[in-house]
Parts: C-alpha cells; sequence; structure tokens
C-alpha cells in the first residue's frame, strides 16, 4: 500500500470513530421534547444533562491523554468506543433522572478519549504535507456526526414510537464501528511510531507540560469557541422560533444548513491553513463573519426567511477556523507530549460545553432569547483574541510546525 493510501485510510478510520464521537454529543439533544415530557424536565435539568456529559468528558480527556503517550493511542480508542456503547445502553433503559445522569456520564467520560488519540494518531502517522487536510477531514466527520445524529434519532424514534429504541439504535451503530475499528486495527497501530521517537514519552512531564504559558492559552481559546457552540448546539432553534415567530422546520433548516456550511468552511479552511503562515488571521476573519451574524441573528430585524443565509454565513465563518485552530495547537506542542498537550487543550472545549448549557438553559428560562446570540459573539470574540496571543507567544518562541508525536 502507498503511502498517500495509507494515510487516507488512517484519516478515514480516524474520521469514523471521530463522527460517532460527536454523534454521542447530540444523543440526547434531539429526544428533549420526549424526555422532558416523560420525566417532567426544566430546560435547565435538560441542560444539565449536557453539563454532566461534557464535565466527565473534560476530566478524561486530560488524563486520557497522560494514557495515550504511556500506552498507545488503539487501546485508549477502544475503551472509548465501549464506554459510549454502555452509556448509551444505561441511557435506554433509565428509568429515572437519576440514573439519564449516570448513562450520560459514562458516555461523556468514552467521549473523552477521542481527540488526544485522533491528534496522536495522525501528529505521528501522517505525512506533515498532509496534516492541514487531516485537520480539515477530522472537522468534517465530526459535522457528520453532529449531522446524522438528529435525523438518526428522529427517524428511529418516529419508526418505534419510542425515543429509548433509537437510543439503542445509537449503540448498535457504535459496536458497528468498534467492530470496523477492529478488523482494521493495523492501519492505527502507533506503536512502531512511538519505538521511533527520538524523545522518549517520559521525558517531559505532566507538570512541566502545565507550566507553558501555551497550553493555557490554548485552553482558554478552547473554553471560549466551545461555550460558544454550546449556545447554537442546545437552545438556537428553540430562541429563533420565540424571535422570528417562524415554524420549528425552519429553524432546523437552519441548523442543517449550519452544520453543512461549517463542513465546507473546514475544506476550505484546510487549503488556506497550508498557504498561510500564522493562523490567528485565518482564525480572527472566520470568527468575525460568524460573530456579526450571531449578533444579526439576535437583533430579528430580517424577516424570518433570512434566518437559514444567516446561519450558514455563521457556520461557514466556524468551520474555516478549524484547521488553522488546530496547526496552531500543534506550534506549541513540544516533542513526545501530542496527548498530554492534545488531552488537556481539548479539555477546555469539554469544560466550555459543559458549563455552556447551563447558562443558555437560564437564558431561555428568563424569556430572553437575544441574549443567546449575543453570548455567542462574546465568546468568539473572546477566542479571536486570545488566538492572536498564542500565535504570538508560538513566534516569539520560535515553535517549530516540524512533526511531532
Amino acid at each position: 500500500m502507498t503511502v498517500l493510501k495509507k494515510d487516507v485510510e488512517l484519516i478515514g478510520l480516524i474520521g469514523l470513530a471521530h463522527s460517532i464521537s460527536h454523534f454521542f454529543h447530540l444523543i440526547l439533544v434531539p429526544l428533549f421534547p420526549w424526555i422532558k415530557e416523560e420525566f417532567g424536565l426544566s430546560y435547565s435539568e435538560l441542560g444539565l444533562l449536557m453539563t454532566v456529559f461534557y464535565a466527565c468528558s473534560s476530566v478524561v480527556q486530560a488524563i486520557s491523554g497522560i494514557w495515550v503517550d504511556r500506552h498507545g493511542a488503539r487501546p485508549i480508542l477502544f475503551i472509548g468506543m465501549l464506554l459510549l456503547i454502555i452509556g448509551a445502553s444505561v441511557l435506554g433503559m433509565a428509568n429515572s433522572y437519576t440514573l439519564l445522569l449516570l448513562g450520560i456520564g459514562v458516555a461523556g467520560m468514552g467521549n473523552g478519549v477521542f481527540h488526544p488519540v485522533d491528534y496522536t494518531l495522525m501528529n505521528q502517522l501522517v505525512l506533515p504535507k498532509n496534516l492541514p487536510h487531516a485537520y480539515s477531514i477530522h472537522g468534517i466527520t465530526g459535522y457528520a456526526g453532529w449531522a446524522m445524529a438528529p435525523l438518526f434519532l428522529l427517524s428511529l424514534t418516529a419508526l418505534f414510537d419510542s425515543w429509548r429504541m433509537a437510543i439503542f439504535g445509537a449503540a448498535v451503530l457504535a459496536f458497528l464501528v468498534l467492530c470496523v475499528l477492529i478488523y482494521r486495527r493495523e492501519t492505527i497501530n502507533d506503536m512502531k511510531s512511538r519505538q521511533d521517537l527520538e524523545v522518549a514519552p517520559h521525558s517531559l512531564t505532566v507538570l512541566s507540560v502545565l507550566k507553558l504559558p501555551s497550553i493555557w492559552m490554548s485552553w482558554l481559546f478552547f473554553f471560549f469557541t466551545a461555550f460558544s457552540f454550546a449556545g447554537i448546539q442546545s437552545f438556537s432553534s428553540t430562541a429563533l422560533v420565540d424571535i422570528y415567530q417562524i415554524p420549528i422546520s425552519v429553524t432546523a433548516t437552519s441548523y442543517t444548513l449550519f452544520m453543512v456550511s461549517s463542513a465546507l468552511g473546514l475544506v476550505a479552511g484546510g487549503f488556506v491553513a497550508a498557504k498561510i503562515a500564522q493562523p490567528d488571521r485565518v482564525i480572527t476573519t472566520s470568527f468575525l463573519v460568524s460573530g456579526v451574524m450571531a449578533i444579526i441573528a439576535g437583533v430579528g430585524v430580517f424577516p424570518g426567511w433570512c434566518v437559514p443565509i444567516i446561519f450558514a454565513l455563521m457556520g461557514f465563518g466556524s468551520g474555516m477556523a478549524g484547521p488553522a485552530r488546530d496547526l496552531m495547537v500543534r506550534a506549541a506542542t513540544p516533542p513526545g507530549a501530542s496527548g498530554r498537550v492534545f488531552g488537556m487543550v481539548y479539555s477546555g472545549i469539554d469544560l466550555g460545553s459543559a458549563t455552556g448549557p447551563i447558562l443558555f438553559g437560564l437564558i431561555m428560562d428568563w424569556k430572553n432569547p437575544q441574549m443567546i446570540f449575543y453570548a455567542i459573539a462574546f465568546f468568539q470574540l473572546g477566542a479571536i483574541l486570545v488566538a492572536s496571543q498564542l500565535n504570538r507567544y508560538n513566534l516569539n518562541h520560535q515553535m517549530s510546525l516540524k512533526p511531532i508525536s
């Protein structure tokens, strides 16, 4: 098999697993109306379910980065997939809010392994010249998982007249993907590359990684972007109905266009990131577009038929920043610490995703839907400022973009 074909298969397998990870981000959200009615929950309690998911994911993500550096990415990936399956099974059988919290917590633990695993495999096994496109495809598969989840779950709910059967269907889907990964396990075997590393994986301690300012700037950047996206993902559809008095079908179309446009932005962003040396410029332009569109959505001065267009532009801006974001973090990653760094940095995404639904759920309970979109724009502006500082730090310290472990 040629090197290019190996890269393609590797990226495809990583992307398949990543899509399931993102699928599970929304394993409950499309089913909120049924769950809310059956268990008598408030919006804040629904938001807490997602908070538990991302809080568990955040803790496991930071820890799994250490495990990946010590034991390899492949076994940790298999464990993560198993936890997703177990979590979905508990959710499907839940007869109380407590069991819902338990099931979503286990699923969150499974979700926590994917970013340290995925980026370690890509950084070790993909040719450096293909990395911007690998990051782009990796992001696209995540959006594909998000886009697939509502269609899959709502279709099964309608078919079986049961939201629980939809959850069990998600468990079966994750099991099938795990079978594919086990069958092609040699393609995602990073042990040889680990043996070839010039820098031993234990030579850089967790404490020394935590002392790097670039790591905490990266973490803060991801926290801001995830907090912002939590508003779009959790309650933007409900907010749009209140602001524009439009049918839920239009808001669903708007969210779908956001996801599709984000995927297209990721493709474009891969090519742009490969050409522009300073990734913060791409991030600034992209998030400015997205933030302005969020403010326009919140103001509500345009007619309802404009909402899908606004969301499409907002999604393209968000997606465009993805590959540049990953290259920026890679530039701040010392050799031999890929799992630690990406585990720590991406835990910012989980914490932002965990706390975001609480705030946005409270905003909806306070009946102030416009603030959903103003808050989205505010945190995107914060991400722009942090990205600028991080890129300046990387340049001042002459961080290279050579292959890392």
